[in-house]
């Protein structure tokens, strides 16, 4: 698996995914719209870089790679409200347009990022064989990928889902509409942690490093290993409640315990068992949120002009991207 076409390579996690593949010797071409810049990722000579959108993408595009990771996505539950037909345009039928074409040029892997926000709420801890229950149109249009992509998957083109964790830590296309992220970040702006409403939901974390370590582990797993499979991807003791979350972040960063609530009450609610990409896979997190926590406000720091730029709140920049004309 040696040449990639990554989807959204240009994003929060696709600029960090994109730098790790490097490290490790793939070639990699990037597919995106660049609507956060192509500033985000390196000049390499190993990189190619496509500006496309995937629901019109020609087939040239992604024949002659060995696999795809489709990162393309609208990125969270508030932006994926923004418009439902985009969201659902873009994470659902435009993934299953790409995973589609992937196979029929003779692509062999195919490797979606799907979220854990298609369980929405449940009381249980969760894992891969647990009752979902998306209470987003950022949910339904993910787990619709899923299940549409899913059924493409056999002996000659591997598919393998990764519900991924809500992710956290640094990255050049930096992010503070992400929990742990956006309480550093208020914190050393108004000396509080912001905590939506009302802090007693649960929430599995991973590290940006860690979703991208997880991606590329399944560029190399025996296809037996990963065909047709659904992993939840992160680790048990990144499980926690917002409010507990808090706490622990003000503790690693030797702080004081000072918060404020904000939002309407989140009714999503989860926390999941990892236990199977741990045993079939070997995979178990690197980072936990107290570095997560240390890093990003060392990086707030190192890089202020990417983290005081407004593209840093999905949710406003899609709107100003909007306002000024621009098709999302």
């Amino acid at each position: 698996m040696s040449k990639v076409l990554v989807t959204g390579g240009a994003g929060y996690i696709g600029s960090t995914l994109v730098r790790y593949l490097l490290d490790e010797g793939y070639s990699i071409t990037v597919l995106d719209r660049f609507h956060f810049g192509k500033e985000t990722l390196p000049v390499d000579s190993n990189l190619v870089l496509e500006k496309g959108d995937i629901r019109t993408a020609s087939p040239d595009i992604i024949r002659g790679h060995d696999a795809v990771i489709d990162l393309a996505a609208i990125s969270n539950d508030p932006a994926g409200d923004l418009n439902e037909s985009t969201t659902i345009s873009i994470n659902h039928l435009g993934r299953f347009r790409m995973a589609s074409l992937a196979k029929e040029v003779g692509i062999s892997r195919y490797i979606l990022p799907s979220s854990a926000s298609v369980y929405g709420f449940s009381p249980d801890v969760l894992d891969e064989t647990s009752p979902v229950n998306p209470l987003t149109v950022y949910g339904e249009a993910n787990l619709n990928a899923e299940k549409d992509i899913l059924a493409l998957n056999d002996d000659a083109f591997t598919v393998v889902v990764l519900r991924q964790s809500t992710v956290f830590g640094s990255s050049m296309r930096m992010r503070f509409d992400l929990a742990i992220n956006g309480m550093v970040k208020g914190y050393l702006e108004k000396g509080v942690f912001p905590i939506l409403k009302d802090g007693k939901q649960w929430r599995p974390f991973i590290h940006v490093k860690d979703t991208s370590r997880a991606m590329e582990l399944c560029l190399r797993a025996p296809s037996a290993d990963i065909s047709g499979q659904i992993f939840n991807v992160g680790s048990d003791s990144n499980n926690y409640r917002i409010y507990d979350l808090a706490s622990h972040i003000a503790d690693s960063l030797g702080l004081p315990f000072n918060y404020e609530w904000y939002g309407a009450p989140d009714h999503r609610s989860y926390r999941l068992n990892f236990n199977k990409i741990n045993t079939l896979l070997g995979f178990d997190c690197l980072y936990d949120a107290g570095f997560g926590a240390k890093e990003i406000a060392s990086f707030i720091e190192k890089h202020e002009s990417i983290c005081s730029h407004e593209n840093t709140i999905t949710l406003n920049w899609y709107k100003k991207l909007l306002s000024e004309g621009v098709v999302i």
